[in-house]
């Protein structure tokens, strides 16, 4: 297929490859070209516009940080829409807002393209692996019709169809959610455990084997926090933006939100601290700090 890949960021960098690597005719743009040369040196195309990018594509797809972002490269000034032709799709994997695909939606499918928003899970090792997760929403029709191209960027068992428009959106948000506020609660629980006497590895140990266990604690803190490494995989800040996005869309629909509400403070709180660079497992750091208490395991992040 043809197609466009706009953001070569920590995920869009590797997606395009991955397509590139299973024989698509790739053409691509990001703000800075130094970060497609390795791709261009490949066979893929160099745009100079967003409209460049999607100009005779059968798939246009972006990987953007911000809800902003996607709406300045699809109607700001030589963006998408004036290029993309009538019976294209429109697939956005950025972790953006469910108002805003669904606005692109509503434009879009005035002219005949249709639109999917398909955010990620996984981060950039998964990414590089072809093994993400992609959490998709839109026309199933579409969706069954673009899934062996999906299938070339994530695990074929984790490209998972969620509803209509915006309904991937709003799965990764939920799950993000969850996985940023216990990014703050897991620390607290190991901190108190080793205040009161027990080891770190005994109690990831015993944790990790009951009803306690979480994904954050048993694979990402041993990626992380548990090895003294915050180098920027998922970055606080765009943690704290999903946790925005969040909060925005609960205030759209009137839920209330105390505990993510709390963990979106610990992300204010951690930004002024100057950590948004840093991974999101840098948010225990306030913790340590608070208690005088280091969680790294004696074993180089594997207490197994």
């Amino acid at each position: 297929m043809k197609i466009g890949f706009i953001g070569m960021g920590n995920m869009g960098r590797p997606m395009a490859a991955n397509l590139l690597q299973a024989g698509h005719k790739l053409a691509v743009h990001t703000r800075t070209k130094a970060k497609a040369q390795e791709l261009l040196a490949r066979g893929a195309i160099w745009a100079d516009t967003p409209a460049g990018a999607a100009l005779g594509q059968d798939i246009v797809f972006t990987c953007l940080p911000l809800p902003a972002d996607v709406e300045a490269v699809v109607f700001g000034e030589h963006g998408i829409q004036e290029a993309i032709p009538s019976g294209a799709v429109f697939i956005d994997t950025s972790t953006s807002s469910p108002t805003c695909i669904r606005r692109i939606h509503e434009v879009f499918a005035k002219r005949h393209v249709a639109v999917l928003d398909a955010p990620l899970s996984g981060g950039p090792v998964a990414a590089e692996k072809g093994a993400l997760a992609i959490i998709v929403g839109g026309d199933e029709v579409v969706f069954k019709r673009v899934k062996p191209v999906l299938d070339v960027i994530g695990d074929p068992q984790k490209v998972v169809y969620c509803g209509p428009i915006g309904s991937g959106m709003v799965c990764k948000l939920c799950n993000n959610m969850i996985n940023l506020a216990l990014g703050v609660l897991v620390p607290e629980a190991l901190t108190l455990g080793m205040r009161a006497g027990v080891k770190l590895d005994t109690l990831v140990d015993v944790i990790s084997k009951s009803t306690g266990n979480t994904c954050r604690m048993d694979v990402i803190f041993r990626m992380g926090l548990f090895k003294g490494n915050f180098e920027p995989g998922f970055s606080l800040a765009l943690g704290h933006k999903d946790l925005r996005l969040a909060l925005e869309l609960a205030r759209e629909l009137s839920v209330p939100m105390e505990m993510a509400a709390l963990a979106e403070q610990k992300h204010v709180e951690a930004t002024a601290r100057g950590l948004a660079s840093k991974n999101t497992d840098a948010i225990a750091l306030l913790q340590e700090e608070r208690t005088g208490v280091q969680l790294r395991l004696s074993r180089g992040g594997d207490s197994r």
